[in-house]
């Protein structure tokens, strides 16, 4: 839901001079060779993947310099690496190119896991616990449904409400959960759930019409209520840790709101591990707010497409090896 027009307006007068919003991707831009060419170039970077690996005691930067593949995909791993590099991203921009985000964002938002790094960026976390947490969510979201009893699915070519309607016939069809579980915008939605009631909704999409209806190659149902027992572990991870209110808004995933209060933030994601990521309403609330700019941090392009079918009227770019710190001077 949107903010009051008046509310909107008064927004917009703060965001004069600050037009620009930090992405951060998700689960799925994971890569063999992510960061190599950071921790190469920058010392900053270095640091940034010193500090996860000691934080974890695993090398995990090997893991995703090196490969294999395998390791690098299991949840538990990707999501800390992901941030991982994300995070060398932002410092070694603070580093080489001045950024300030108190000063340069109006916002900072993050695609699921994203989230997290977005907190650490805007320095609501620090990198450390970040990397912890994010070990215990992988590790929770992984158990908290048998391999093989839970899937996802895109629907490629259909809105949100289109995307609920099937998932709801879909559950009372097969007996089983099937929920949204990511509105990505652009006509990308996907679902998650019980494995059959999943199937079950490609059938009922297929049978409605939508372009197309297709099983992701995910480890787990994510972002749907079988995460429930993921959820109650990062209630107890988060109640321990130490969350300072962000320098820059964060616009959170299950409500498409900005936030800097910490005791919101921690709420928030613990909701998230069940809740639909509403990314395409995050993306279209900055942009209503007067963003015009996104620059997203990390590993592959996905949000910067994404941003294309969202707000075709903002400019994108991403960030994730040395070559693309020249266009973020140009852009910025």
């Amino acid at each position: 839901m949107r903010k009051p027009v008046a509310l909107r307006q008064k927004v917009l007068v703060g965001l004069l001079e600050m037009t620009k919003a930090f992405i951060f991707p998700g689960q799925g831009s994971q890569a063999v060779g992510m960061g190599k060419a950071l921790f190469d170039a920058f010392e900053p970077a270095r640091a940034v993947f010193a500090e996860v690996d000691d934080a974890l005691s695993q090398p995990l930067s090997k893991l995703m310099f090196e490969g294999p593949e395998s390791g690098l995909t299991l949840t538990a791993n990707a999501q800390p690496a992901l941030m991982a590099v994300s995070l060398a991203v932002i410092r070694t921009l603070e580093a080489e190119c001045g950024l300030d985000l108190a000063r340069d964002a109006a916002f900072v938002a993050g695609h699921s896991l994203g989230e997290y790094s977005a907190l650490a960026s805007a320095g609501a976390l620090t990198v450390s616990v970040t990397a912890q947490l994010l070990r215990i969510r992988g590790d929770a979201m992984q158990k908290a449904v048998p391999v093989g009893e839970g899937a996802m699915a895109a629907l490629l070519g259909a809105e949100l409400d289109q995307a609920r309607v099937i998932a709801e016939e879909a559950a009372a069809a097969a007996g089983g959960v099937c929920q949204v579980a990511n509105d990505n915008g652009g006509g990308q939605v996907v679902i998650s759930g019980a494995k059959a009631a999943v199937e079950k909704a490609i059938d009922i999409a297929k049978e409605k019409g939508i372009k197309r209806a297709v099983l992701l190659p995910v480890s787990a149902p994510f972002h749907c209520a079988l995460m429930q027992p993921a959820a109650d572990a990062m209630r107890d991870a988060l109640g321990g840790a130490m969350i300072s209110a962000p320098r820059v808004p964060v616009v959170a995933n299950v409500t498409a709101q900005p936030t800097q209060d910490p005791e919101t933030i921690r709420r928030l994601l613990v909701e998230q591990v069940t809740g639909a990521v509403r990314w395409r309403e995050c993306v279209a609330y900055m942009a209503d707010c007067g963003v015009t700019g996104f620059i997203e941090c990390g590993s592959g392009k996905v949000l910067a497409g994404l941003l294309k079918r969202i707000a075709p009227q903002a400019a994108g770019i991403s960030v994730g090896a040395p070559a693309d710190f020249d266009a973020y001077r140009a852009f910025a």
